[in-house]
């Protein structure tokens, strides 16, 4: 994916978070809070905000378990896979 791309990507994970804390705020995405990077940032690297799209991703699935657990498990360990894997990636660079 282009840098681009993956801002926009970004920007809608971004809106489901904010839409699940306006149903919930007692969600807490303290991974993805403590990355200090949002979509808004397009200064901040492509390595960055793919990483922070798999943090986020994870922090949503783990928040959609109350809805759906067996799928939401899946995703959310997948994500956080890619994010280990991005993680990796950005050390190497």
């Amino acid at each position: 994916m282009h840098k681009e791309e993956l801002i926009q990507l970004h920007q809608m994970l971004y809106d489901v978070k904010t839409y699940l804390e306006t149903l919930n705020p007692n969600l807490k995405f303290s991974q993805y809070t403590s990355l200090k990077i949002t979509p808004s940032q397009q200064h901040k690297s492509k390595m960055e905000h793919k990483y922070a799209i798999f943090v986020l991703g994870t922090e949503i699935a783990n928040a959609m378990k109350d809805v759906d657990y067996t799928s939401s498990s899946r995703i959310s360990a997948r994500m956080k896979e890619l994010a280990d894997k991005a993680l990796k990636e950005m050390e190497f660079s």
